[in-house]
């Protein structure tokens, strides 16, 4: 026959104890009546939820059966019931109708060893710890505890401490079904033991907190006592630094909205103490506020004819691209800002795009600042944090403007097709808001909270792929620079990567032979990007390895195509090689 369950919220109930139940869930008041409408008899269980279970993995497996001894029915249809638990069971079968849980029972089996020695002493044992956890943590009332140890029976003293110890449901069901007494004492000990080391901890870490906080207190009275002393001799630094903040704050180029709330702030700032934490953060963003390069501009005048050789000097090759920047920089110059679109560079890795951007800033006169946007997926990384939160700092474009000291650089906004999106917000929303013209000119980072111009800055992007959104891409001309053929490969290795090369060896240029057609041997064998920076390893690799072999002297040599196979097939022998599509890279 099925018995009816009741379900209880975080309460485990042992054997042999008189209970109060108040019930006041319609679906428990129908539990019970169904109950004694058939044998009177019930099984209390604890549940999952904190609501009342739905489903049978809402309730736990293991639970205590008794005989209802009198229900009382409230006018409210609250039902006050008593139940004399009899004996510990576990369920099977359980079924669920109308919320109203049964379940096959089968009863488990615990020693009566409640007299034994080993027993007894257990439960000593506990009460002293008990006793030792109330003395110096004062968690339990002592006169409930003292009336507990003296008179309780053992189901009615295992029970209390259960519950005065506020022992998790998960380990008081492992107490409720031990096999014996002796064992349901062990474990009980076990419980009131790390109790009693939990409250250790917790007492050691709140004396260490009071006496740092004491601490703190007795610095800040030294400090304050400093201080009058200081104004009284006419040395009040801090005073002086408030001071000087103002005039600066006064004196700034900032505009009039910004320049109002930083008074604002500092006012705030004045009447705090210093040796506060929100005093210290009002200093910090006054600080970032004034750092800001609010009117200092690189003006110098723009040079087509310089321009052009900075770009050829500096990129062999890559003709029509040079020729769009020209037109871009020609346009700069006629007009005097940056009107025109966003340029962004789209091409395979090693073909030159984030350089490209360092040569226009030299070939404009202009600061130089490259922000990576691989992996970010935080709009706080171009918003910046509310100056409210711990650690809260200025968005990465506004600390490259902080960095250059300059409000019209040049900056690279590198890879900007592996940018990432989560719950933490979406940065391309905030970075469209940046790369708009029409918007920029009254960019707020978060941290700051007033107005900053960003339309003087020259933004340049940078992707492989365009693997961009078409906001993104409508924001932006897509300038795509195609790998580079073979003969462009040996003039950029003949102008600038032999050189490169050389120099990270330790290498003279003048001992270095290398012809033309041996170029062309290093890039088909040994290389098949489109970019160069695979050449440039391999000239690299070359030099380190005759370096070797002329016992670190830098002799000239020829290095003819027998030669370069020669070096190379040393490193290939000793692992250092991998597989690529026109032969074996070293």
């Amino acid at each position: 026959m099925k018995q009816y369950i009741l379900p209880l919220r975080d309460l485990v109930v042992h054997p042999s104890l008189t209970v109060p139940v108040y019930i006041d869930n319609p679906v428990s008041v129908a539990c019970i009546e169904a109950a004694m409408n058939a044998d009177r008899r019930v099984v209390l269980v604890p549940q999952h939820s904190w609501a009342y279970p739905a489903t049978v993995e809402d309730i736990y497996y293991i639970g205590t059966i008794g005989d209802i001894v009198q229900v009382l029915r409230m006018p409210d249809g609250a039902v006050h019931a008593i139940v004399k638990t009899t004996g510990v069971v576990a369920l099977n079968d359980t079924t669920v109708q109308n919320g109203i849980f049964t379940a096959d029972i089968n009863p488990i089996e615990i020693a009566d060893d409640m007299e034994s020695e080993t027993t007894i002493a257990l439960r000593d044992k506990i009460a002293d710890c008990l006793q030792t956890i109330a003395a110096s943590i004062r968690k339990f009332k002592m006169e409930k505890l003292r009336n507990v140890i003296q008179n309780y029976p053992l189901p009615a003293f295992v029970d209390s401490v259960v519950e005065m110890a506020d022992i998790d449901t998960d380990n008081a069901l492992k107490i409720l079904c031990a096999p014996s007494w002796q064992d349901k004492m062990i474990l009980l000990l076990e419980q009131v033991k790390l109790l009693s080391e939990t409250f250790k901890i917790e007492d050691s870490i709140n004396r260490r907190i009071h006496q740092q906080m004491e601490n703190g207190r007795r610095e800040a009275i030294l400090q304050e006592k400093m201080r009058a002393i200081q104004k009284e001799m006419g040395e009040d630094s801090e005073e002086m630094d408030s001071e000087n903040m103002r005039k600066k704050i006064q004196k700034s180029a900032m505009p009039t909205e910004a320049k109002e709330k930083a008074m604002s702030e500092w006012k705030r700032m004045r009447s705090m103490s210093p040796m506060s934490n929100e005093g210290g953060l009002l200093k910090t963003y006054l600080d970032e506020l004034l750092s800001m390069p609010w009117d200092k501009s690189d003006n110098t005048p723009i040079d087509l004819n310089n321009a052009r050789e900075i770009l050829d000097s500096q990129h062999s090759g890559m003709r029509g691209v040079k020729e769009r920047i020209l037109e871009h920089i020609a346009v700069m110059k006629k007009t005097g800002g940056n009107q025109g679109t966003i340029l962004c560079f789209v091409g395979a890795p090693g073909v030159g795009k984030t350089s490209l951007g360092k040569s226009i800033a030299a070939a404009l006169g202009r600061k130089y600042q490259r922000i990576s946007l691989g992996g970010i997926s935080d709009e706080a990384h171009f918003r910046g944090h509310r100056k409210t939160y711990i650690g809260a700092q200025t968005g990465r474009i506004m600390d490259a403007l902080k960095r250059c000291k300059s409000n019209n650089p040049v900056i690279v906004l590198d890879e900007i097709d592996k940018m990432g999106r989560d719950w933490r917000g979406d940065p391309e929303s905030a970075l469209l808001e940046i790369l708009d013209p029409e918007q920029n000119k009254t960019f707020r980072d978060h941290y700051l909270e007033v107005d900053f111009d960003l339309s003087k800055v020259m933004f340049i992007a940078t992707a492989n792929s365009l693997n961009l959104s078409n906001a993104l891409k409508d924001r932006m001309e897509i300038i795509e620079i195609p790998g580079y053929s073979m003969d462009d490969k040996v003039q950029i290795a003949r102008e600038h990567l032999i050189g490169r090369a050389a120099r990270d060896t330790g290498w003279n240029t003048d001992d270095i032979i290398i012809s033309d057609d041996a170029l062309r041997h290093i890039i088909q064998k040994y290389t098949s990007e489109q970019g160069v920076r695979e050449v440039q390893r391999e000239l690299t690799a070359i030099l380190r390895r005759a370096l070797l072999e002329n016992n670190c002297v830098d002799t000239k040599t020829e290095f003819t195509n027998e030669k370069i196979d020669q070096l190379l097939s040393v490193r290939q022998s000793a692992g250092f090689s991998k597989k690529i599509g026109f032969g074996v890279h070293a």
